[in-house]
Parts: structure tokens; sequence; C-alpha cells
């Protein structure tokens, strides 16, 4: 028989990026339990699912993640209160743990979760999560994300209709924010630098950090397929924000200073916090550079055990100081066939970074596969099981019209609300209300 889990989400998010859909539903599909899925976003527990003698729950990222807009993330907490005493096992999917720290640490508690999937490394776990008892919480390291099988499917047809890559150096980032610290800002400081530096010498770039630069699915496959070179750093940061305070006084500041720089910011908002934290992790747009044979020039890391510097990528200095030596590198053209068929071989290939490997390990280590299911596979539970995908679907229905009904609240108070009106209910939604008093406690 097989066990019943509860996938327990919460996403306000539309169009649904495929990234996230593919993390997601890797459990249904890859998985060896039943899965039943309540996004708490956009709904409560229905009470009918409580029929079901569930064996295991758990958090995924998208419902942790809206830490970071508290007023949000407490209301679907309040939302999913029923689910501590729901199942005996408990599990939580965690990432971007630089920030609002302290409220995943009160989840853990009140939640009773026995389990944690982190992406930060071992050493950073006793001052992410202080409170916690590490000897009774587990801990286990994975990775944001991982390839899929009809992306990866995708991606050889795009490769293989490409034709000859016309862009020699590709980049798309985030430009991210002060309040990360230095590992935040290497993101901007890349492209500010390899993006004369190699018109300079005549080559080729599409270099961006813009918001509306972004590309996602098969575009953003697409783009990679038409750059020789991609360049790049590990996520993370080196700032840990526990309560979300310095995010909010640094953008407090920065909108107040449009022109400051990282070091005054860092004096006035954080100091002597950067440095603190070595949050460094691979991000899943590593894997996909490998899986399109692009080969990645690279800040020095570790990049969470699975890229090795010169066998999987060009390795640049942190300080950018052998940016000359790279460039002459790209020119020279000579390595990128060798690194790249090194990096498809042992990422790719491999099928060692697959979400079938995740949910296999995810399965095995918290012992889903060793339990007896505690309920029978009876018609009744298939029913509930069916009704519940139903359910799952008809959520996404009203995920878009929320968002929907959002993007046009958002634009009319653009339009009609004095600038203050906005910046205060922006801060509010951050939790700056809140600073000096501690973040509320979403449970009862």
């Amino acid at each position: 028989m097989r066990r019943n889990v509860l996938i327990a989400y919460g996403l306000l998010q539309h169009p649904l990026r495929a990234t996230i859909r593919e993390h997601l539903y890797s459990f249904e599909r890859y998985g060896s339990c039943r899965y039943f899925y309540v996004n708490f976003g956009v709904r409560r527990f229905p009470r009918w699912l409580g029929k079901v003698n569930f064996d295991a729950v758990i958090l995924h990222h998208t419902l942790t993640g809206q830490r970071m807009a508290p007023p949000v993330y407490n209301w679907q907490l309040r939302r999913a209160g029923a689910l501590r005493e729901l199942a005996p096992l408990r599990v939580a999917l965690i990432q971007d743990e630089c920030i609002y720290t302290d409220p995943m640490s009160d989840l853990i508690r009140q939640f009773g979760v026995q389990h944690v999937f982190s992406l930060a490394p071992p050493s950073e776990w006793p001052k992410i999560y202080a409170g916690v008892e590490l000897d009774e919480v587990k801990f286990h390291q994975v990775l944001a994300g991982y390839l899929d099988d009809d992306a990866l499917a995708r991606i050889e047809r795009i490769v293989a209709a490409s034709g000859e890559r016309e862009i020699d150096i590709g980049y798309r980032a985030w430009a991210g924010l002060m309040s990360l610290g230095r590992q935040g800002m290497l993101r901007r400081q890349l492209a500010e630098a390899f993006g004369p530096a190699a018109a300079a010498r005549g080559l080729r770039t599409d270099i961006s950090t813009d918001a509306d630069s972004v590309l996602h699915g098969d575009d953003w496959y697409r783009f990679l397929a038409s750059c020789k070179y991609m360049i790049g750093a590990e996520g993370g940061a080196t700032v840990l924000d526990r309560t979300g305070e310095i995010m909010v006084k640094t953008e407090r500041y920065v909108a107040s200073h449009p022109g400051a720089s990282f070091e005054e910011v860092e004096a006035a908002c954080f100091p002597g916090e950067d440095g603190k934290l070595a949050l460094f992790a691979l991000s899943p747009r590593h894997l996909e550079a490998c899986a399109t044979l692009t080969c990645q020039v690279l800040v020095e890391g570790e990049y969470s055990g699975v890229l090795r510097a010169e066998e999987h990528y060009i390795s640049l200095k942190r300080d950018l100081s052998n940016i000359d030596q790279v460039l002459d590198r790209i020119q020279d053209d000579g390595e990128r066939e060798r690194i790249t068929e090194a990096a498809y071989r042992d990422v790719v290939a491999s099928g060692r970074y697959s979400y079938q490997r995740l949910v296999d390990y995810v399965e095995s280590t918290v012992g889903l596969r060793r339990v007896t299911p505690r309920s029978a596979e009876t018609p009744t539970l298939l029913r509930l099981h069916r009704r519940s995908v139903r359910t799952d679907r008809a959520s996404m229905l009203r995920m878009a019209a929320y968002v929907r009904a959002a993007r046009f609240a958002r634009v009319l108070g653009a339009r009609l609300l004095p600038r203050g009106v906005r910046e205060r209910a922006r801060d509010r939604l951050a939790g700056g209300a809140k600073l000096g008093r501690g973040h509320a406690n979403p449970l009862p």
C-alpha cells in the first residue's frame, strides 16, 4: 500500500514559473507515495480531506517563503494551523535562509517539524536556526532546484535547432539587494565589469540585470543556447537578517539616498554585519547552462559540491582581478568544448541532479518508505485523492484571478494614492511596521 502525504504550499503567482511547478509537483510525478496538494494561498484546509490519515506533511518552500511578506505569511500559517496534528511526520523545505529566519525557527518549533531540507551548508545551520535543537531536528542539505526530464527533452530540441551561437558572453541576473551583503552585490558587479571590458575587445555580449530583461521557461533555454559563455556566481548572502529589519532599513535608506554606495549603505544600516553569514549555493540556472552546453565563467566557490573549477567552469577570482585573463581565454575559445562536455557528462547525463533523485532522497531520508500506511487503500480514499487533484487544479484558476485583481489594484493605487501612502503600504507588507517589536506569532 502507498503512504499518503500532504504537500502544503502557498502560491500567489500567475503565470506560474516552470521551475516552481517542476519542484512542487516533482513529488507527485516521481514519488512512491500518494501526494495530496493544498494551496494555502487561496484556501483553507478542506474538512473533507481530514478523513485521510496522512503519514506525513511536507511544508513546501513556496509556503515557508511567504515570510518575505510577513502579513501574507502569518495569514497563510493561520490557515495551515490544522496541519500541526495531521500526521506523525512533519517535514519542511526552506529556501532563502538569509532573511526572516527567526520565523522559520518558530515554525519548526510550533509545527513540531522533525526534518528540514536546507540550501545552506551545515556550518551555517546553528547561526540561521538559533533556538532550534539541532540534536532533535534533523537537517539535510539539498539544492534550490534540479533538472526535470521534460525540460531536458525540450532543451535538447532547442540546442539542436539553435545552430551557431551568436552571443559570446551572456548574463541575466537579479541585481540583488544591498542588504544581502557583498555576495548580493556581486551580481551587479559582474555586469558592470564584464560589459565594457568585453565590448572593448569586440566581443558580442547580451548582459543585463534589469527586471524587464528576465527570461523564463523555454525563452531562457533559447538564450542559453545562443551564448558561448555565461558569467555568474553562487546564489546566497553574507548578511544574516533574522527579522527582516536590515532589509527594511536598507530599502528605506536607499529610497531617500538613491545614489548611495554599498559602503555608505552598510555603514548606515548594518555596520559590522557583512561576513557573519556564509550562505552560498548553486542556482538551478547553473544546471541548465550545463544542459545547454553553455560554458560557464563563474566566480570561484563551492557550488554546493556540484561544479568544480576549471573542470566544469572557468574560474573568476572573487575580486574580479583576473578578468583580463578570463577574457583572453574566451577570445581564444579553445577550452569551451572540453569544459561543456565534462559539465554535461557529470551533471546532466549522470542523473545525479534530477528531480527523481531529490524525491528519492527526501522519501528515504525521512523514513517514508519504511512506515506502515495509516490509511487502507479503499475506494473512499481513492475518491478523496481524485477530488484533491480537481480541487488543486481549481485553486490554480482561483490564484490567477487573485493575482489579476491584485495587479489591477496596484495599478489603480499607483495612479490615485499619494506616494507616501504607497511607500507605507509597501513598508508594512515587508514587516516594517513591526520593526523593534519583533515579528508576530501567527499561530494561536
